[in-house]
Parts: structure tokens; sequence; C-alpha cells
């Protein structure tokens, strides 16, 4: 049995979840903890007890936006580990968004959740942001506070992650792109505490429909295999204004398609510009007071709605392959027809709408107040011995890839034709030849454990020339009054995310930490980039989510257990420190960067940086729908805070920058003409948009370009003016 609209449930209804404990554990009965509060009118019913901590629901709030965006030519993109797939322009800009909620009576309890543009978190990226934090702001951003979340784009740049496997396709490690996301997320966190006013908080929900399916049913095997489920965290100022929010809501970071080599923060990120854009609109995008955020949750199995059935036919329900092969079938989103650009604009839209129905009725929402807590630990999860609630004892594993893995999924198939589902390693037996070449025999411990997965890549045995995967990952939890926040080190599914709030919540309550209305909610991928955490059920199938699940069949079981052990530290009055295993590793010494270097930037013979060598229409001018284009000699540099183009218009006689590189009706595309002597070319595109005033407009392209001896000399191109009617 299960129940698959639980839109109108209320709270009475865990009376009788608690009694149904056995088809719980099996995964048979689900209502989710955020959708049970759910009543008609999107209203949240829960009455909070704030006896304890911020009782008068004041909080101390900043909110911050900053820019992230690394190199945007020459460099692998992030997410689907395609070594084609290199950037060669922008489409907009990757934004780290920040949020802090502090208690005014206590300011050092406070927490700092941070919504980046990126593929996942990650161990130094972590270290390094808390780094300069921790110096700029002594015993108030620590460790324990500071979330890092990603977005899960998988349009952003690469390079970034201290561990060897992502490394194999961005050629090692990219110290800019570390360097640009690292500097743009304090720039972030900085802005916000320098916004720190009193306000409140409220929380609600919507139903978001349309826009995410289960892209692996078959090991999903129920009806609400997905969350539709929006929560929205309302920032207010002490006027009740709203200064943003936070929302939680499962869809992958593949809008864009693979074959996609312009940076962007795909649908999470275009759906915050949309947002922003909305309530601003005369401000230039990451520079908007008002902060939207879109943020991951369960996301595991979970990718955009289509538009129609894969490449024309339906995908093999068990094995997603489209005839004998694996490669051919592919995800459509629901613009296909138009362009990947426009299924995410839509999917993007449709999070926007979501957002929209409940920030617009604050009257609906529930206030949020009481304690402002956060606490972290390291676990080791190689071969991590636990205690199950049935008395029995398993262990994770040291992580390792099954041949699922490398079968992809429909947002981006692998090669070779590796199959999905398919637990036998005979689907490819040359890689059992092949593979010990490329990652250590595993040892018939190791085998065991993962069963009844196949391993292909035995990344926990996996040292040299480092580390290829983390086996310490980061177990953190921030609460707001009764809102509690687990933020999750890899890509959870929506039955994985169900049981760990499930549990959680159960625990919460018991325990006496929160009351009836505790409220939980899952973040990730975030801090480290652990993989996925699938069910026990959903591992045994062996998707490309179960294969991924990498330390073994009792991930999920681990999570919960650890999770559950921070609990107690919730409550208000505990100031003693969690247990932890030793911090990660750095890295960043070991790692190996295989990128070659810019020299020398030069112009073409006759030819200075800036000049134009195709300039726009002039002759006659252009409507709504309409793409202006001109390109220009050139190169980049990160321009961090900046941009490699604007829109001018000719207004009360000067020129007006109206759009920038990171409004999504433009581009900025690169190529290189000349290696030898390092001669690219630079395209900007626009598209004029509906209700574009009439008027005088020109294109300003700023460049950067590298002199043999290292300097840095900036330069200005202009296309000739053009009209727009």
């Amino acid at each position: 049995m299960y129940i698959a609209d639980t839109s109108d449930l209320t709270l009475d209804i865990w009376s009788l979840m608690r009694s149904s404990a056995e088809l719980l554990g099996k995964g048979l009965l689900w209502v989710s903890a955020i959708t049970s509060v759910r009543v008609p009118g999107a209203r949240v019913q829960q009455n909070w007890n704030a006896s304890m901590g911020v009782s008068n629901g004041e909080y101390l709030l900043g909110l911050g936006i900053g820019d992230i965006t690394g190199p945007v030519v020459e460099t692998n993109m992030m997410g689907y580990a395609d070594r084609q797939q290199t950037d060669t322009g922008l489409h907009m800009r990757q934004r780290s968004r920040a949020w802090i909620v502090a208690d005014p009576s206590a300011p050092s309890n406070r927490v700092v959740f941070i919504n980046a543009d990126i593929g996942m978190g990650d161990t130094g990226i972590r270290r390094s942001i808390i780094h300069r934090l921790s110096h700029e702001y002594p015993d108030l951003y620590t460790h324990t506070n500071i979330a890092l979340v990603a977005t899960h784009s998988h349009a952003g740049v690469g390079g970034y992650l201290e561990n060897l496997l992502p490394h194999i396709t961005s050629l090692g490690y990219v110290p800019q792109t570390a360097e640009a996301i690292v500097e743009g997320t304090v720039l972030a966190v900085q802005r916000a505490h320098a916004s720190l006013t009193p306000g409140r908080l409220r929380l609600g929900n919507a139903t978001v429909v349309g826009a995410n399916i289960n892209r692996s049913p078959s090991a999903a095997r129920y009806e609400a295999d997905v969350d539709k489920e929006m929560t929205v965290l309302r920032f207010e100022d002490g006027e009740g204004s709203a200064r943003g929010f936070l929302s939680f809501f499962p869809v992958h970071g593949t809008s864009l398609y693979q074959n996609n080599t312009l940076i962007s923060g795909d649908n999470k990120g275009m759906a915050a510009y949309l947002y922003e854009a909305m309530v601003e609109p005369d401000a230039m995008p990451g520079q908007t007071n008002f902060i939207a955020g879109f943020t991951q949750c369960t996301l595991g199995a979970v990718c955009q709605s289509p538009g129609k059935p894969w490449d024309g036919k339906p995908c093999d329900f068990e094995h997603s392959t489209c005839g004998n092969t694996t490669q051919d079938c592919r995800g459509r989103g629901p613009g296909f027809r138009i362009s990947d650009f426009e299924s995410n604009r839509i999917i993007a839209q449709l999070q926007v709408d979501g957002a929209k129905s409940v920030m617009d009725r604050p009257e609906d929402m529930m206030p949020v107040a009481g304690p402002v807590k956060a606490v972290h630990t390291y676990a080791d999860m190689s071969f991590r011995s636990f205690e199950l609630p049935d008395g029995r004892t398993v262990q994770t594993c040291p992580s390792a890839l099954g041949y699922s893995f490398a079968g992809g999924t429909t947002d981006g198939p692998g090669a070779f034709d590796f199959t999905q589902g398919d637990n036998s390693t005979s689907q490819n037996p040359f890689w059992e030849f092949v593979k010990v070449a490329v990652t250590p025999r595993p040892p018939p411990e190791q085998v065991l454990c993962h069963y009844p997965k196949p391993i292909l890549l035995d990344t926990g045995y996996a040292e040299k020339p480092y580390a290829w995967s983390p086996s310490t990952v980061d177990i953190q939890i921030l609460r707001v009054g009764n809102l509690v926040m687990l933020i999750i080190p890899g890509e959870m599914t929506t039955m994985a995310g169900r049981r760990i709030r499930e549990a959680i919540r159960a625990n919460l309550i018991a325990s006496g930490v929160i009351g009836e209305d505790a409220y939980v909610v899952v973040a990730g991928p975030a801090n480290t980039y652990a993989h996925y955490v699938t069910t026990q059920e959903e591992y045994s199938v062996q998707r490309y989510e179960g294969a991924s699940t990498i330390f073994g069949p009792h991930t999920l079981d681990a999570y919960i257990h650890e999770y559950g052990k921070l609990v107690r530290y919730l409550a208000p009055g505990i100031t003693e420190m969690p247990p932890s295993d030793a911090a990660p590793i750095d890295l960043t010494s070991e790692v190996i960067s295989l990128q070659l270097p810019v020299i020398q930037d030069t112009a073409p013979l006759g030819k200075n940086f800036g000049d134009v060598l195709a300039d726009v229409e002039v002759d006659a001018p252009y409507h709504a729908g309409d793409t202006v284009a001109a390109r220009f000699v050139g190169y980049n540099n990160l321009r961090l805070e900046q941009t490699f183009l604007t829109v001018d218009r000719w207004l009360d006689e000067q020129w007006v920058p109206v759009r920038s590189d990171s409004h999504p009706s433009t581009t900025y595309r690169w190529e290189r003409t000349n290696v030898a002597f390092g001669v690219s070319t630079v395209n900007v595109t626009w598209t004029v948009e509906p209700d574009t005033p009439a008027g005088t407009y020109r294109f300003t392209y700023y460049g950067d370009a590298k002199h043999i001896l290292g300097t840095i000399t900036p330069f200005i191109g202009r296309s000739s003016n053009f009209t727009v009617a």
C-alpha cells in the first residue's frame, strides 16, 4: 500500500504512521514530513512552542550574493564528466547566494547557508571559505555553522574538486576555478554579514507540477516517486517586507544538455535570476538587494519533465536503453522543439511560480521562532560499523563505483554501452581486464561489502597519485526554530530523502528537542561530494544511482545513524561538541594540473584588441525576437563582479548599460582562431526581448589581454550604433 497524494493531510496522520512501522521500514507506506503539514489553500498549520530560544520570533537576518564564475573558455565543464564538453563562452554567470540567521540575544548562535551555482560541494573549497571567514570574523563563522550547498548545475566550470576521479575529464585541478568560487562565495557572505538587521522568518510550501520526473522508475516503483512539494523559508525585514527566501525543490541541473558549452547556472540559477529580476527589474543581475534561493534537496534520481518520449520512442523501463543501446536514450526537456535553453527557462519558471505562490501570501505561512543551532562532525565512511534499530550490526564500505555508473542516465548516457540495472560484469567483459589498470583489484572483503554491486572502479583503494574519492564526509545539521536542515554530502534519491527526514523528525520529537511541529528538509549535494545515497531497495536494482552509492548498501542507514546522533546537540543549552573523526587531509599540495596556461594573447596583423571584425546591421531596425550580433578581436579574463559585454542604450544624452553577460538574452562566445600566435575572436549576441524600448543601442565588449611577461591589459571594443523599433 502507498499514499500518493498527501497534500490535504494534517498532522494527526503521524499517529497512524507511527503505528505502521513495519510498512514504513519496508518503504511501502510514506507520507512526507513536508507535505503532511499542508492543508487546502497552502496554509501551513502548526503550533510553535517558543518557550525556548528566540521566543519573539525576531532574528538577525543577512542576505548576500557574489560572482563565482571561473574561466569560461578552454576548461572542462563540471557535471556530465565529458571530456568533449569544454566551455567556449558564457550564457549566464554563476553566483553564490548566502543567508545568515543569528540569535540577537546570542549573536554567536548563527547559521550560514550558502547556495552556489556549482555542480557539488567540495571539501577543499569549503575549507578555503571557512579559513577566510573565520579569520575575518573570529568566533562567528566556523566549520560548524557554514553550509556550502550546490545547485548541481551541469553547465558550470569544472576542475575545482580535490579528489582525482573528477580530474580525469578536467585534466586535473584548475586553481582559477577554485579561486573564483572561493572569492565570490566569501564576498556573498561578507555582503550578507554587512546587511544583518532584525527581521522575521516564515515557512510555507506549495505543490510544483510538471517540473520533475524520476529517471530511474524501475528502482523506485512507487506512484509518488518524486517530491512535488516546494518548501519556502521567507526572510522579512522589521516591517514585514520580503528581503528574499530559500526554497527547497528537487530537479537535476541538467536542463542544458551535454552538448552545451556555454557556462550557466542551469535551471536553479535561471530561476534565481528570474525571481530577482521580477522583484527589482531595473537592477543588473548580481546587484539586487532581494536574494532568491532555489536549493536542491532529494534530487538523486529526479530530472526535468520531458516534452516527449526519449528520442522519439520510449526508453526501456528497466534499463533506460533504446533498442540495444544506452547512448541513444537521451532526455529532452519541455522546450526541446526550440532549444535546451528554452527547456531551462520553462523548468526555472515553474519553480519561480511555485515560490511566488507562497511568497505572495505571507499570512498563510507559519511564523518561525526558536533557537538557532548548528552541529557538525566528520565521519570516516570506510568500514564504519553501527547498529540498526532492529539490533543488527552492519557497516559501510570503502568507496567503489559499479558497472551501471558507467551507463550514465538519460540526462547524460555513458560510453561503451554499459547498461543500467545489470548486476553482472558480463555486459562489458573487456572492462574486467582493463579496470585493474585504472584502480586496484578489489579485495574479497570489499566485494562482499558492496554486494550486490559489481565493482567497476575500486576508488576506495585507489590512492595514487592521490585519493580518487573521499572517504571522510561532513555530517551537518542547521536548526532555525522548528526548521531543521540536514546538509547532505551527496545526492539523495526521493525515497532515501523521505526516510531520513522521517527518521530525524521522529528522533527530534521523541527526544523532546522539538515538538510535533518539527519540520525537516534535506539540502545537498553539500560540503563534500560523496556521490549518491539510495535505499537498499534501489541499491539492489543497481541503476545509475545505486551503482553510484559509493559506500555500499547501508549508506543511507549510516547517514540516518550519524545524523541521528547529532539531534541531542540541537537542544537549547547544550554547549558540548559531538565527537568527530579527523578532518579530511588537504590535497591541494598534491593535486595535478595538466591544463596549459595562456602565454600571450596576440591581435591579428593590422588589428588591435577590441576591433570589430563583423559589425551589427545598421541599415534596418531590429525588432523583438531578432538577434543582434557582432564579432571582435579579443581575449578574456575572469572579470569577477564585472561583465564581458553590455548592451548600451542612448538615453538622456548618455549611454546607459541595460543588459550584461548575465542576462539570458545575451551570449558571449569565444573562439581561438590561431593557436600558435594566441589569436582569438569573441562573438556577442543579444536577442531583443518583447517590450524593449525603441531607441538607439550599441554593444560594448570588455576584454583583457595577457603579455608574454605576464601583465594583463584591459581593453574595450564597441560596435556601431543600431536601432530597435
